[in-house]
């Protein structure tokens, strides 16, 4: 565990390597869960099964996002308070968000159940795909709570400088998931259903592990039972602070709502199970850069908390070196070898052919990601919800959904293909402009004496 010391004085290189490793490494486990289920699925069902998934997906997008608006909003808030020395109200906040995760889970899963069928006809199912999505995703419904507690608690291990233990977390449930899904799928024949079985209960093997945790008071942070009951003004800020990436990946369920419909049209369920590949492709190359997003998180929080603004900028360039580099091997990767990536999901030829296709096309600006991302969710961890969120969104409203309505009615399908590639480019010059002025910001700040260089 890393003291608070070491956030404020360690080598920011070594530091952003010791938060982002095994933060990369948990987002990537956590991308595993959907990642392996489309490949058996792919390879156990076939291609109207990857179709189920991939209409499904906005919904599991939405309980992401719920999760995402107390975790992320409470460990981001967490960071701070730790580094202004506030350990009591950190563990306020902490407790705050442990009820609106339990509270959220309970909500979400009464809706989703409620209007299952008629959210999938909307997400672009058609008849032959109905059955799939709805097979998979009322399990998946059902286990929302392990979903939410494990996933969304497990930041607040992060948030005090436990990276690795946050990892284990995740790898427990990967591990898990990758064993159970064979055996559901291809020994007990369960299909698509087995897929989400596996699922809940790897993630509930997650969030047994993430409150042994706090319960056993193996962390710097303690859990108050007196501390659960809600406090407005806590919950107020927790909902501010993480509305950002909240937005952003609603939005981003909309996006794919639209996506599917718009690829029903032009070229029918074929369309949407090679979005499906591609979509979890594109996880698997973006999660390491989430990761180190994450990890970066507490390094910046902390320092910008202490007033340490020379920290704070060094670590905002080393990080945004690092998440380049990452993309920049990640389009390799599709550049060379397109067909081998989607028949890793499928042996369909026809499927190989469509996905291998499009997924030049999709990614073909993936390089310059890293940097958007970084340089978006640097507002995120220094307490600016407002400019996060414009700058979350502006890709996916200003850019992404405009240019979609645009390019199809003249390219096609392969309009829809193209859509990502422009908005990327778009969305990276505003952040590019928006992190220069914050850089000059805090360049002012240091000349003031209130810094710390390191």
């Amino acid at each position: 565990m890393q003291s608070p010391k070491q956030l404020a004085e360690g080598n920011i290189t070594r530091l952003i390597i010791h938060f982002s490793g095994p933060a990369i490494i948990g987002m990537l486990v956590m991308s595993i869960y959907n990642v392996v289920d489309r490949i058996y699925i792919g390879r156990g069902v076939g291609a109207l099964g990857l179709a189920g998934l991939t209409v499904g997906f906005p919904i599991m997008l939405l309980i992401m996002a719920s999760t995402m608006l107390v975790g992320v909003g409470a460990t981001a808030l967490i960071s701070l308070r730790l580094g202004e020395q506030k350990v009591d109200e950190a563990e306020q906040i902490m407790a705050n968000a442990f009820v609106l995760l339990l509270v959220i889970a309970i909500m979400l899963t009464i809706v989703g159940l409620t209007f299952l069928a008629p959210l999938l006809r909307l997400f672009g199912a058609s008849e032959n795909v109905l059955p799939y999505a709805y097979s998979y995703m009322r399990i998946i419904l059902l286990g929302t709570v392990f979903q939410t507690i494990s996933f969304g608690a497990n930041n607040f291990i992060r948030a005090e400088g436990n990276p690795k233990t946050a990892m284990i977390t995740m790898l427990i449930g990967a591990i898990i998931n990758i064993v159970l899904d064979p055996i559901m799928i291809f020994v007990f024949k369960f299909g698509v259903a087995g897929a989400a079985l596996a699922t809940i209960f790897s993630q509930a093997m997650s969030m047994t592990w993430v409150l042994t945790y706090f319960l056993s008071g193996r962390g710097h942070l303690k859990i108050r039972p007196a501390y659960f009951k809600l406090r407005f003004s806590l919950v107020k800020i927790i909902v501010s602070m993480g509305s950002p990436v909240f937005f952003q990946q609603t939005v981003s369920s909309l996006v794919i709502v639209m996506l599917n419909n718009s690829l029903l049209a032009y070229g029918g369920d074929l369309a949407i199970s090679a979005h499906g590949v591609i979509h979890s492709i594109l996880t698997l190359l973006m999660m390491p850069i989430f990761g180190l997003s994450q990890g970066l998180q507490p390094i910046i929080g902390y320092n910008y908390g202490a007033k340490k603004y020379g920290r704070v900028k060094k670590a905002l360039f080393v990080a945004i070196l690092f998440a380049s580099g990452i993309a920049l091997l990640g389009y390799l990767g599709v550049v060379l070898f397109p067909e081998r990536l989607v028949q890793l999901f499928s042996e369909d030829v026809e499927l190989v052919t469509l996905g291998a296709h499009a997924l030049r096309l999709f990614m073909a600006l993936l390089p310059i990601l890293g940097f958007a991302i970084i340089g978006a969710n640097y507002f995120q961890a220094v307490g600016k919800p407002k400019q996060a969120l414009f700058l979350n969104l502006s890709r996916q409203i200003f850019f992404f959904l405009p240019t979609l309505l645009i390019l199809p009615r003249y390219l096609g399908l392969n309009g829809i293909w193209l859509v990502p590639p422009v908005a990327d480019v778009l969305s990276a010059m505003v952040t590019g402009i928006a992190v220069y002025r914050e850089v000059r910001y805090l360049g002012k700040l240091e000349q003031l004496g209130d810094t710390d260089s390191g």
